[in-house]
């Protein structure tokens, strides 16, 4: 098949992509809220390291995700699904790249905090949680930018596994349409619940992993991609 080492590459940088991102995020000894709390920062110490090289593996999770949607638009450069997997990769991955950055943030002050507040007395930590309300207000909003962005990403770029001449079958890009709309759907009904987004997480590592695992079976055998 002309397009074989390519579909192959694109299965294997979703699996990377999913098992990367899902294990790290999942196996990370504490996880935080949407503000910072006190009881944070004691729970971070108590793993820290652990805590430090799962979110950096994280961090790199989401960057193999970015890998891993380019490789799949270019997989589909020559179907007629071009015209919605272009579009859809690239607001998907504006959305890993804001939501990157709000997950910065959690890091660093996670991170931070756990070192400089050991051993202080309540009144500082109540400081330094005073002291970052602002930033964590404009990062929630960041974050709600990060789902709906690869929300709607999501979504196009459904449409164009919908039309990827049998690349995938049509109910895996049906569950990418819906998973998409419902990260939208979710974020802007109830914008403050960001933790109801949690089983979307899991869902989209999964979705993913079977994107990876369909293209490989399929990549050795399956019609070409356009004529």
């Amino acid at each position: 098949m002309e397009r074989d080492f390519e579909t192959r590459a694109a299965g294997w940088y979703l699996i990377a992509a999913a098992a990367l991102s899902w294990l790290t995020w999942t196996l990370l000894p504490h996880h935080l809220g949407t503000y910072l709390a006190p009881a944070d920062f004691p729970a971070i110490a108590e793993s820290f390291r652990p805590w430090i090289w799962l979110f950096r593996g994280y961090f790199f999770g989401q960057m193999v995700t970015v890998m891993a949607l380019i490789a799949l638009a270019m997989v589909l450069g020559r179907s007629p699904g071009r015209i919605f997997s272009w579009p859809g990769s690239v607001v998907a991955i504006t959305g890993i790249a804001v939501g990157a950055v709000g997950a910065a943030f959690y890091y660093h002050h996670g991170a931070w905090g756990a070192e400089e507040l050991a051993g202080a007395p309540p009144a500082a930590v109540e400081a330094f949680l005073a002291a970052i309300l602002y930033d964590t207000e404009l990062i929630t909003c960041l974050t709600r930018f990060a789902r709906v962005f690869f929300g709607l990403g999501q979504l196009v770029l459904a449409a164009g596994l919908w039309l990827s001449a049998g690349l995938v079958p049509r109910w895996l890009a049906a569950a990418g349409a819906l998973l998409g709309i419902a990260a939208m759907a979710l974020t802007m009904a109830l914008p403050d619940a960001l933790h109801l987004y949690t089983p979307i997480f899991h869902a989209d590592a999964l979705w993913l992993a079977a994107l990876g695992v369909t293209i490989l079976l399929r990549g050795r055998r399956g019609p070409a991609l356009g004529g």
